[in-house]
């Protein structure tokens, strides 16, 4: 397919006349280029009049076009929160990795996500998550990791009637809470300490330290504050259109914030860090890395974290977060392994890291706990995850989606 057609050819593809398709162009929902054939000649881009086709058979109930939204397709939702580009995530116009490199708070982050101040409306009760802290610790499996004490958490303030808002104007002012809340049940498989010493924390970030029973010296901090920044939204993904789902019908901050975590707790979402972490285990020294890649491409099978659908040269997050562990903890095993993986599969595969592979790289350098790298992931999309719920809500209708039947 050629990458370039001239003007008649595009206004008879979108099926417009002239003008709309410079109203297109000027929006820059189509890209123009000068074609050479005289000062006002201009050519236009495929892809992107294929992309408004596209979006056009959708808003027109077009079957198939509107099954492929489900599937990486056409935008399905409008949104003011963000969007994602080349260069990695948007927050209301804003490029995430600019935010993080610039050293903007978790919290400044939050508040732009969510258009209303991020601040905590009552003092935390550092001896209690919604329930008494032993309570919730009873609820956790033998060997479980900082994420189950957030899930385990969530689902006990969904659970409760005193945390429904009943207006958005109360779940505006109950968001920061919620958020330090569920930051602070990472700590519940360490134990009381660590939840009341996140609760006392003076920022999310000392907060998520605290709470995994790392030091909070500022190097530290700024670093896992970078990481939440990253993480903070992601557009429709799968655990935040969860969310959305959730506050559609009317739910609480709490459910919705459950209904994602029950999402990113798959290996083909957020617990894809995971699968990172137990390569890093299987590679076992750094020296086997090229050789641990290749022995799994020999097979067919993929390396877990790269390669991200959404950046075919590479996720920002990921570059962002392995250049902060390098700095952070280059020294160490699991940092060492990380960057040997990475060179074998940019040299043999020309694939990139993601985020999960960053986030695992700096959990390394930071010596957090087994699984760290998930909580991480999980308090810093608590932030999209609360703005998409709020916008859902004031949006005032249902996400209903009909299936087509397809069976005998």
């Amino acid at each position: 397919m050629r990458e370039w057609v001239t003007t008649a050819e595009a206004t008879r593809l979108l099926g417009v006349k002239r003008e709309t398709l410079y109203a297109y162009a000027s929006r820059g929902l189509v890209r123009a280029a000068a074609s050479g054939e005289g000062p006002r000649g201009r050519v236009y881009n495929v892809e992107d009049i294929e992309r408004l086709r596209a979006r056009s058979q959708a808003r027109a109930g077009h079957g198939p076009v509107a099954a492929s939204a489900l599937r990486w397709g056409e935008p399905v939702l409008e949104t003011q929160i963000g969007s994602i580009g080349r260069e990695g995530p948007i927050y209301r116009g804003r490029l995430a990795v600019e935010l993080a490199r610039e050293g903007a708070s978790f919290e400044d982050t939050c508040s732009l996500l969510w258009g209303a101040p991020c601040r905590p409306e009552a003092e935390l009760d550092a001896h209690r998550l919604g329930a008494p802290i032993a309570h919730l610790r009873a609820l956790l499996r033998t060997n479980a990791e900082p994420f189950d004490g957030i899930l385990v958490t969530a689902g006990v303030l969904a659970a409760s009637e005193q945390y429904a808002e009943p207006s958005l104007e109360v779940a505006r002012a109950r968001a920061a809470v919620l958020m330090r809340r569920l930051v602070a049940a990472c700590g519940l498989v360490s134990g009381a300490d660590a939840v009341s010493a996140s609760l006392e924390a003076t920022s999310t970030a000392r907060a998520l330290l605290a709470a995994l029973g790392g030091r909070t010296t500022p190097p530290r901090v700024a670093a896992i504050t970078e990481a939440l920044v990253l993480a903070a939204d992601h557009e429709l993904n799968p655990s935040t259109f969860a969310a959305r789902v959730a506050a559609s019908a009317g739910a609480s901050l709490a459910a919705c914030t459950l209904a994602a975590l029950a999402v990113a707790s798959g290996p083909l979402h957020g617990a894809a860090t995971a699968r990172v972490e137990a390569f890093v285990a299987e590679v076992a020294r750094p020296e086997r890395g090229a050789a641990a890649v290749g022995e799994r491409l020999a097979r067919g099978e993929s390396v877990p974290g790269f390669g991200h659908q959404v950046y075919p040269e590479g996720d920002p997050r990921g570059a962002r977060l392995l250049e902060i562990a390098e700095r952070m903890g280059g020294r160490s095993r699991g940092v060492r392994i990380i960057l040997s993986v990475v060179n074998a599969m940019e040299l043999v595969a020309r694939e990139r890291p993601t985020i999960d592979v960053g986030l695992v790289a700096l959990s390394a350098a930071l010596g957090l706990p087994r699984g760290g790298a998930l909580a991480m992931f999980a308090c810093g999309r608590v932030a999209g995850w609360i703005a998409h719920a709020l916008e859902q809500r004031a949006a005032g209708f249902i996400l209903r989606p009909r299936a087509r039947y397809v069976g005998v």
